[in-house]
């Protein structure tokens, strides 16, 4: 095991908001990934024959943000590596070592927090919808308080 030096993932991931990546965001250093996600049917099966379980989680991954830069960056093969390996993660006989793959593909195609951050991407704002569309939460109840419930007795009252 080598000692010292640098690793592909050692140190805290990039933060978006810190002084170091906003110079780093000028440059271009971040992408921003559509909150709608990928638009389109999903890319042709790349592996041997997909299991029911297994088209599924293909359909889903591929509408989701980071689908747009998997398809820019040519992933398709990666991305049902990922997707054949969480199918047999699933299974309550799965193997821990299976289970720690899951955990570095969810890296390295950006679904977890660090991997957003490691990759350089975030998800832009969701689009608002127009004030007319939007429908007025309606009115709490209000309970009463302790304070509400004591009942004020003028002095000289009741004796």
């Amino acid at each position: 095991m080598p000692r010292g030096g640098a690793r592909a993932v050692s140190g805290p991931p990039p933060d978006p908001r810190s002084l170091r990546s906003v110079k780093a965001a000028d440059k271009g250093g971040w992408r921003t990934l559509p909150a709608e996600g990928r638009e389109g049917e999903p890319p042709e099966w790349p592996l041997t024959t997909a299991a029911d379980r297994e088209l599924d989680l293909w359909e889903d991954l591929w509408s989701k943000p980071q689908a747009v830069a998997w398809e820019d960056m040519g992933q398709e093969l990666e991305v049902a590596l990922f997707v054949r390996t969480l199918a047999e993660a699933e299974r309550a006989d799965a193997r821990v070592d299976v289970k720690k793959m899951v955990r570095g593909y969810l890296d390295s195609l950006g679904l977890s927090v660090a991997g957003m951050n490691r990759n350089r991407w975030k998800i832009a704002p969701a689009l608002e919808v127009p004030a007319a569309e939007v429908q007025a939460p309606a009115t709490p109840i209000r309970r009463a308080s302790a304070r509400d419930r004591l009942k004020v007795v003028p002095s000289g009252e009741g004796s």
